[in-house]
């Protein structure tokens, strides 16, 4: 039996090079043995940016555009936006009367985006439960797997919790337990050695040209030990070695050739480096054009998904309301 999967997105800015490895390739390839429902989660968008929203419009358009160029096929998986699915709102009504507060004050992810993100007021009700929207968007497909990052594990363990909570408090097996497809590449750090993130401003885009990707390349920050060119170097250590591995793994007996032996400078390391990256997402940046100049083949796609997924999200909610309301 083919299994479902689900993930999503929030847009709130350009994707990068994080999101290409951390999730997009993993999506694209589940597309061959899964059966694929793949969100723009613009609800979660709203959870942080509710007192700006001029961008998410236009963020929503661009994700589609970069989804679809790296891969994501609509003809075999749904692609929508979860706004134009109003049954996740309806589920996570339901989820929320039953999720214990304690669960969601737990949260090491609420905590932590708290502490880091000052710039917005995130002291509110609807982020302090966005993982119960998280836990209807996925249970709304009845999803058996969702690909996510280590990182993830305890958001989708929250979300086993108050699925069996569901299935306990309404005396049948409802849902069942979603397991997690691990993202086989390690997160990449941003140009400046911190978490990659659209707010530091630190990550190669998918939409970057080429001048923009060498820029950036040059500017990233290497080994701290080594300070003149006839120093050895650490690859293991430098930021720039990790995308090496990524994005050019054939060169990277060469890098630690060439830096542990001080044969070649971090400058001409970069160098290199930014010429692979750039035709690494060639094809990426060509198929970006062609959807850029027919958008509204795009917002078609947008339009099928949504009808595609709604006809899903319904009968799981007749379902669920049979079982709550009898």
């Amino acid at each position: 039996m083919i299994q479902t999967v689900f993930s999503g997105m929030r847009p709130t800015g350009k994707l990068h090079l994080g999101h290409l490895v951390g999730a997009l390739q993993s999506w694209v390839t589940l597309q061959e043995t899964h059966r694929c429902v793949y969100s723009i989660v613009d609800w979660h968008a709203l959870m942080g940016e509710y007192e700006n929203t001029s961008r998410i419009k236009a963020d929503i358009l661009d994700m589609a555009i970069d989804w679809l160029a790296c891969g994501v096929d609509p003809e075999r998986s749904i692609v929508f936006v979860q706004s134009r699915v109003p049954e996740h709102l309806e589920l996570q009504m339901v989820l929320s009367c039953l999720t214990p507060l304690g669960w969601l004050e737990r949260n090491p992810t609420y905590k932590e985006q708290l502490r880091e993100i000052t710039s917005r007021d995130l002291q509110t009700y609807a982020f302090l439960g966005y993982p119960v929207l998280q836990a209807a968007d996925i249970l709304l497909y009845k999803a058996q797997a969702v690909p996510i990052g280590e990182d993830q594990l305890p958001h989708l363990e929250l979300t086993r919790e108050i699925a069996r909570r569901f299935n306990f408090i309404y005396k049948r097996e409802f849902f069942t337990d979603c397991k997690a497809i691990l993202t086989p590449t390690s997160r990449l750090l941003g140009m400046d050695g911190r978490k990659m993130s659209k707010s530091y401003q630190n990550a190669i885009n998918l939409s970057d040209s080429p001048e923009e990707i060498v820029k950036k390349v040059r500017s990233m920050i290497t080994d701290p030990r080594r300070i003149r060119l006839t120093d050895p170097g650490h690859p293991q250590e430098c930021n720039v070695f990790s995308y090496y591995k990524a994005f050019c793994p054939e060169r990277a007996e060469d890098v630690i050739s060439w830096c542990s032996g001080a044969t070649k400078g971090c400058t001409d390391c970069k160098k290199i480096l930014a010429e692979a990256i750039i035709e690494y997402l060639r094809p990426i940046r060509e198929r970006r054009t062609r959807l850029t100049q027919d958008l509204s083949y795009v917002q078609n796609i947008l339009d099928r998904g949504a009808e595609q997924a709604r006809l899903l999200a319904q009968a799981t909610m007749r379902e669920v309301r049979e079982a709550v309301f009898g």
